[in-house]
């Protein structure tokens, strides 16, 4: 909780600081990376630096975080820094990489406001910064604990057992643990880390959800190759020199390096997208590559037995495209009240039953009574989903939802 005096300050200066944030957080990591280049290299995506689609995460984070601080100073943010803990956990993020953040971002702030950084505004932010800060390192250092992983030691050698060319552009790796320890446990919807060493010598980390069935020794991802210039539908990415974004080097490094038999390096299992049991129904929608933490999670209820409602919603290119389309629609069938609802914008070689276009939630009678709702695809497609069902009055605390990259919507109602 702030003080009352850095309370003030913080409420009398966060519009002047939100308005900022853009510039702040460009000079903060111009600032890191001039001296720290080791790690643009080896743990931030440089794609998402080329787009700075980074940039506005960070800027919404420290925008959220503050207004929580000063509209609901009774109420703990650390609900707000859940999604980033388990992120920062999966990269292997020291509390020492906390000073070098801090000296850099307040070094931006300076340059960014100048003369309007006054002692007290410096010191009310600061401690913002460390509320905030401190608040990640213990959610950090819990996960690392629970999964058993000392500080330095995040990286574990996995070797390729199975390859499956999934469609035109998504590849399914099985991999099993090449130091003969044990699989780590993971929950349904969580994802790993996975970092190869690109041919520049730049290490390179992404993340990718665990679609194979958990309490076996193998684990699977699936990865779609990301061209340059991609992004939703109709959305190109360009970063602010206006060039289209880069090619994914890690999932072309996977698609076009990896083979049987090779050895990548993955982090334990994080996420907090997971399956609740709280007696709801359940929609699961996702669209793209978005499907894979959906399989697992169909694939737990399937092995649990599950009885209730559950309504899935998928949205892709076309039937060609849609990985683990066979899949996905065999394990929907295996549940006791299980119904499935595609949409392709290309509908050849759809089935009967499929639908032509863009998900359309209206189209689809939602089970009566309270609803859990978890999403997953393009940004786009999740607004609109999620417009749709706070229309119909689920409330925004049952639509849980997973970013493939930096969150956007971090504190959003």
């Amino acid at each position: 909780m702030l003080t009352e005096e850095s309370a003030a300050v913080v409420r009398a200066t966060l519009p002047a600081v939100g308005e900022a944030l853009g510039e702040i957080t460009e000079r903060f990591y111009a600032r890191m990376f001039a001296a720290h280049p080791e790690l643009e290299r080896t743990l931030f995506n440089r794609a998402h630096q080329a787009t700075g689609a980074q940039r506005e995460a960070l800027a919404g984070a420290i925008a959220a975080f503050a207004g929580a601080l000063v509209t609901q100073p009774h109420r703990s943010p650390d609900a707000l820094l859940g999604r980033i803990a388990h992120k920062h956990a999966s990269l292997g993020i020291s509390a020492g990489q906390y000073r070098i953040v801090h000296a850099h971002l307040f070094a931006a702030i300076g340059d960014a406001l100048g003369d309007a950084v006054t002692p007290e505004v410096a010191a009310a932010w600061d401690e913002v910064y460390w509320l905030m800060a401190n608040s990640l390192i213990r959610a950090e250092r819990d996960l690392y604990a629970r999964h058993g992983v000392l500080l330095g030691d995040t990286w574990r050698p996995w070797r390729v057992v199975g390859r499956v060319q999934e469609t035109a552009d998504v590849i399914s790796l099985e991999l099993r643990p090449a130091d003969g320890a044990a699989a780590p446990e993971f929950t349904a919807g969580q994802y790993v880390s996975v970092r190869v060493e690109l041919p520049d010598g730049a290490r390179q980390i992404r993340q990718y959800s665990l679609t194979g069935t958990a309490g076996t020794e193998s684990r699977r991802i699936t990865v779609k190759r990301v061209p340059a210039g991609s992004g939703p539908p109709g959305e190109a990415h360009r970063g602010a020199s206006g060039e289209a974004s880069p090619a994914g080097e890690v999932s072309g490094y996977l698609h076009d390096r990896v083979r049987r038999g090779d050895v990548v390096e993955l982090s334990a299992p994080y996420g907090d997208v997971v399956l609740r049991d709280t007696g709801a129904a359940l929609l699961l929608a996702s669209a793209g590559i978005g499907c894979t933490p959906v399989i697992a999670m169909l694939e737990q209820l399937v092995r649990d037995g599950h009885r209730g409602p559950v309504v899935v919603v998928h949205g892709d290119r076309s039937p060609a495209d849609h990985a683990l389309r066979d899949e996905h629609l065999a394990l929907v069938g295996k549940l006791a009240d299980g119904q499935a609802h595609f949409w392709y914008e290309d509908g050849r070689g759809a089935a009967v039953g499929d639908r032509t276009g863009l998900v359309d939630l209206a189209a689809i009678t939602l089970p009566a009574g309270p609803l859990d709702a978890c999403l997953c695809g393009p940004l786009p497609f999740m607004r609109t989903v999620r417009e749709r069902l706070r229309d119909a009055g689920v409330p925004a605390e049952r639509i849980h939802y997973e970013v493939f990259g930096p969150d956007l919507w971090q504190g959003r109602d």
